[in-house]
């Protein structure tokens, strides 16, 4: 098989190289991990010599690069169907993807009130009204989607999609910042830190 490269960004903070981390790790296949310091004086230059859009995460796989986290991931889904990182019903994929797209372009201001970072000790701040309008909508969409799928496992649809991947790092946030949040929601977070990958990933987190 050819062998595939994920350049990513630090551990810590890099959420957008999370998602794919994540999904790449699901379908069991051995990758080498390109990793990236982050603003750094030579960061730019670094990702550019993986990809013109110059930003991580990247997938290299043979010929084909990937530059999009969401993209990497349906790219996943589709080289390595038994993975089964979308469910084969067509509503619980069609609402798995619903949400991962809304995740990837909404939510400004959880992004930057609430930044993901791995090496803060975990602790409350106030939230602005912008932030909880978001928080309620994510919280929201988490318990319509347990409601309809949670039979099937611990996760948005049942077993793990990349609808988790794309919400892991805002449990983390979550998490972090000690927002509160209702059972479902509390359990469905406890759910994805307490899951092997996520440990794996949070356990080679190195503090700045």
């Amino acid at each position: 098989m050819t062998a595939m490269t994920l350049v990513i960004g630090n551990k810590a903070f890099s959420s957008w190289s999370l998602r794919p981390w994540l999904a790449l790790h699901q379908t069991g296949v051995a990758f080498d991990e390109v990793l990236i310091p982050l603003r750094q004086p030579e960061t730019k230059a670094a990702i550019l010599a993986h990809s013109g859009a110059g930003k991580v995460p990247v997938l290299h796989h043979g010929a084909v690069t990937v530059w999009e986290s969401l993209a990497i991931c349906d790219y996943l889904a589709d080289r390595f169907p038994e993975a089964g990182l979308w469910p084969d019903a067509p509503e619980s994929r069609a609402l798995g993807r619903a949400a991962a797209t809304e995740m990837h372009g909404g939510f400004p201001e959880i992004r930057r009130a609430l930044p993901m970072d791995l090496t803060r000790e975990p602790a409350p701040q106030p939230l602005t009204p912008e932030v909880l309008i978001e928080v309620a909508r994510i919280t929201q969409l988490w318990r319509d989607l347990r409601c309809r799928f949670g039979a099937g496992g611990p996760f948005l649809l049942g077993r793990f999609s990349i609808a988790d991947a794309m919400y892991a790092p805002v449990c983390t946030r979550f998490d972090t910042y000690r927002v509160p949040l209702d059972p479902v929601c509390q359990a469905y977070v406890d759910a994805i830190l307490a899951w092997p990958a996520m440990r794996l990933w949070r356990s080679a987190v190195v503090s700045p």
